[in-house]
């Protein structure tokens, strides 16, 4: 059966095809015979109608995409849809960062419940920020403190020496800094921390173990479908894609297995299909990715799989059981 297919994600123009994991997806819905529509999260509105669903809306343009650089997709005329009645499944893909009109979005489409299937589930995805979520695994986590006191930040970094220093809700490796053991400069950092964002901040020891790599591991409907090993570039020490890191074809140690293994069941049942998960040095888990997780074109590169195939079957099944 084929599904009418609504990406809420970023403008099409923008992406970079050779590594976009919601291209990789859109183009796998369409080789399956899916219908495919974009719209900006922007035009996203509800309106009431004297239930408590309320008509959910927003400005689509049905699309077909190619894998040429440059002439990647054809839109056709933009209009608006109600995304339960002319829709089955919604892929919730815009880039964080997960503010308040990240949360606005996710809290609308969560009324879609029972009508179109939204992956992934939007109220989960507001339940499990990625650095907040990966709290409930802390036995798998490095020495951790969430914290904006000052002083706080202080004792942590004289407990551990070097460390690292975060946002909460951050993305793609942006503003990640890493200090070293003298603790220079964390009270200037604290400050520009503090003006920037309003939530506490994250902080952690500085891992040499990044050095052996900071595996994305994806887990499709709570099952483990593919990894890559990622290595920072010359002079960085983030070891993400979008900050010039460059990636390795790997499979699992024993201990990520383990943690594969435990939280496979709590994703599935939350409704959180498509997650990745960061692991340093194959045994510090530093975050769980639900909000628009990426690496699925590299796994897939390496490794000759198929896993936007693979999200696209978890996504038939869930569909069908509504």
């Amino acid at each position: 059966m084929s599904l009418r297919v609504a990406v809420q994600m970023d403008p099409l123009e923008s992406i970079n095809i050779a590594g976009d994991s919601s291209f990789a997806l859109m183009l796998s819905a369409q080789e399956r015979g899916h219908e495919v529509w974009h719209y900006d999260v922007e035009s996203l509105a509800w309106e009431s109608d004297g239930s408590p669903m309320g008509k959910i809306t927003a400005h689509a343009a049905p699309v077909t995409v190619q894998r040429v650089a440059g002439d990647h997709f054809t839109a056709g005329e933009r209009r608006r849809i109600d995304l339960a009645q002319d829709i089955d499944v919604v892929l919730m893909r815009q880039d964080p960062p997960f503010h308040l009109g990240y949360i606005s979005s996710a809290l609308l489409l969560d009324r879609l419940k029972g009508t179109t299937l939204v992956i992934n589930d939007p109220r989960e995805v507001v339940n499990a920020p990625e650095k907040m979520f990966v709290l409930d695994f802390a036995r798998f986590m490095p020495a951790t403190m969430i914290a904006r006191h000052l002083d706080d930040l202080k004792a942590f970094q004289q407990k551990h020496g070097s460390v690292v220093i975060k946002p909460l809700h951050g993305n793609g490796g942006k503003a990640i800094f890493r200090l070293d053991e003298s603790g220079t400069n964390l009270s200037a950092l604290s400050e520009v921390f503090d003006l920037t964002w309003p939530e506490p901040h994250m902080i952690q020891p500085f891992l040499p173990e990044v050095s052996e790599g900071d595996k994305r591991i994806v887990l499709v409907d709570g099952e483990f479908a593919g990894a890559i090993n990622r290595f920072p570039g010359e002079g960085e020490f983030r070891s993400n894609l979008a900050q010039g890191g460059h990636a390795e074809a790997t499979g699992l140690t024993e201990r990520e297995q383990e943690i594969c293994d435990a939280m496979g069941p709590e994703l599935k049942r939350r409704g959180l299909v498509f997650v990745g998960i960061d692991v340093i040095g194959g045994k510090w888990l530093t975050e769980i990715n639900v909000t628009s997780p990426t690496g699925i074109v590299a796994i897939d590169k390496f490794n000759g799989t198929d896993t936007p195939g693979l999200i696209w079957d978890a996504i038939k099944r869930r569909h069908a059981a509504m």
